[in-house]
């Protein structure tokens, strides 16, 4: 098992080296330059062209490329933002802790009602509330997370008064956006959940486990789900790591200062070591997360933790 974890680490390298060396290059074929942004629309060209020598931007692009990430690995500097002067890491440590709760919550909630529901559905399959479920399930597929951003804020900001519209300074403050994006995440959830428990809850073991008078709450939530698990935790997360880099437009809408609008500004201002670092912060989140759910697959089916220590 270590070994198997030593070996997903290091597969990180060339994964991150790919996402760097993608991004770089879509942002080099962005028009604009640094020296222009950084100095403002008041500078003269000479002193733009001036500045661009300075930060190396007239650089050959693998000259650049490869100087990104020499101080990277040996200073650990991903490089100082072209709008606020100040280094991209701190920056982002600051805003992530905002995206990471957004997301937590939002995975936590959708996933607690998702699997809820889904179970529902499948237990009672072809009844009413099976259909009722459904629908639901795919409604919330299909409604845009910033239309309901906005009903929210119209509804229980403006119409009721109850809740505020947008910030991050209290925990009243996320009750609308984790709601937003828990509810545009629970269609899915409850679909996959209702699909996998069909299938697990017409196994021969589950025929067993009732032919022996085991009481069927412990064959629904014992045996059928914890067999049906696996498809649930690979849901879950890609959903966190999804939330983590795609929750711009919820960040947008109720003003959280968190690293989805940071790179969306950075992007629209061509800041090339802020759209950089954030891309390559994210692109580690997501393979941590992989291999913490991968990890996780071991301690709930023995069939996978065997495969490990025969590996």
């Amino acid at each position: 098992m270590y070994k198997y974890v030593i070996k997903r680490l290091l597969l990180l390298i060339p994964v991150l080296l790919g996402v760097v060396f993608i991004v770089f290059f879509i942002m080099n074929l962005t028009p604009g330059d640094p020296g222009r942004m950084i100095l403002g629309v008041g500078a003269t060209q000479s002193q733009v062209d001036r500045l661009d020598e300075q930060l190396g931007y007239n650089n050959p692009y693998f000259v650049r490329f490869f100087n990104y990430v020499k101080d990277i690995v040996t200073k650990f500097d991903f490089g100082t933002s072209y709008a606020t002067q100040k280094p991209v890491i701190d920056q982002i440590l600051v805003k992530f802790p905002y995206t990471l709760r957004l997301s937590l919550w939002a995975v936590f909630f959708s996933s607690v009602f998702g699997i809820v529901l889904g179970v529902t559905a499948a237990v009672k399959e072809h009844s009413i509330a099976d259909s009722s479920i459904t629908v639901f399930a795919v409604i919330t597929s299909v409604m845009p997370s910033y239309w309901v951003g906005m009903l929210m804020i119209l509804l229980f900001a403006i119409t009721l008064g109850i809740l505020p519209a947008g910030g991050a300074s209290t925990p009243l403050h996320f009750v609308l956006p984790v709601a937003t994006l828990a509810l545009c995440s629970l269609g899915p959830t409850m679909r996959l959940t209702r699909s996998v428990m069909l299938e697990s809850l017409r196994q021969d073991f589950i025929r067993t486990a009732r032919s022996k008078g085991v009481a069927e709450r412990v064959v629904i939530y014992q045996h059928a789900l914890r067999n049906a698990l696996l498809p649930l935790i690979t849901r879950i997360g890609i959903q966190l790591a999804s939330l983590m880099g795609g929750s711009v437009i919820c960040e947008t809408v109720f003003n959280i200062p968190g690293v989805g609008a940071y790179i969306v500004t950075a992007i629209r201002s061509k800041d090339i070591p802020a759209v950089m670092t954030c891309t390559l912060f994210f692109a580690f989140l997501y393979c941590l997360i992989m291999l913490a759910m991968d990890i996780l697959y071991a301690y709930i089916d023995p069939r996978t933790r065997a495969r490990y220590v025969k590996g």
